[in-house]
């Protein structure tokens, strides 16, 4: 007898999301993804929570429609802002991206303190500041604007990236915050630099990736125990996955890659109404 794959449904508002995809491809490999990207209506992070909450909703039926068994809100944004709309819109179990990152990080912080980075909106909403605090951790965090528009210019290991993130992190390692063990990355584009801000960190800091966070829920939820994959397995090269977006599949296909570490072939227009 056969075993249902799973369905999971991937959404962003962009392409920062495929590497939360990435990370959930990597532990369970036996699964089918259909991945979402809004990048007609990006960025989300200058919108209203209102706004947001009818994008992501739309979204999410979609995902639903196409035959998701399970939600993953791979957007931080979406996820501070709007979480409680979306599992409330949903008929399958949904999972955002913050309580991971902030499980991860209570649990890698010995003493307790904590440094977030990520977008105004993210920032704006203390979604992590809160999550943290319920987990008795004392958190500060830090928006760092310009660091997803270097990441979309291809610029992860450029100079110019590096002193902007080293300005931002001496900012925010500072006036108290000078002991603080954990650094988050609070936002889906920041792991394409992590090795980038590995450098720049202080040399005590544990970087906790959302993504990577995420991943791990998603399998405990879903009951699958993480499976090792040689790299030479075939599904591991080829997994199933089905590309949707909401603008133009040229540059999906383009900027897509950099974010999920492999070519994207079949990318789907899609046009929601408002």
């Amino acid at each position: 007898m056969t075993t249902r794959r799973p369905c999971i449904g991937v959404f962003d508002s962009g392409f920062g999301g495929l590497t939360v995809l990435k990370e959930l491809v990597a532990l369970i490999p036996d699964a089918d993804y259909i991945y979402f990207g809004d990048t007609a209506r990006l960025p989300y992070g200058s919108k209203s929570a209102e706004t947001v909450a009818k994008y992501a909703v739309g979204a999410a039926h979609y995902l639903e429609e196409h035959g998701a068994r399970m939600l993953v809100v791979a957007c931080n944004t979406a996820t501070a802002l709007a979480l409680d709309q979306i599992r409330a819109a949903a008929h399958i179990p949904v999972e955002g991206v913050v309580e991971p990152g902030a499980q991860r990080a209570s649990v890698a912080s010995k003493n307790r303190k904590v440094v977030v980075i990520g977008t105004e909106a993210t920032v704006t909403s203390h979604a992590y500041l809160k999550a943290l605090d319920a987990r008795g951790v004392q958190a500060r965090e830090k928006a760092c604007p310009l660091l997803v528009p270097l990441v979309e210019e291809g610029w992860v290991e450029h100079p110019v990236t590096e002193q902007v993130a080293r300005i931002y992190l001496n900012e925010a390692f500072a006036n108290g915050f000078e002991s603080a063990d954990a650094l988050v990355l609070g936002c889906t584009h920041y792991p394409l630099i992590k090795p980038l801000l590995h450098r720049v960190a202080p040399p005590h800091v544990t970087i906790v990736d959302s993504a990577e966070s995420t991943a791990m829920v998603v399998s405990k939820v879903l009951g699958i125990s993480p499976i090792n994959v040689p790299e030479s397995d075939e599904r591991r090269q080829a997994p199933r996955l089905k590309f949707f977006a909401t603008d133009s599949v040229e540059k999906f296909r383009r900027l897509g890659p950099r974010f999920l570490g492999h070519p994207i072939e079949d990318v789907v227009h899609v046009d929601l109404k408002e």
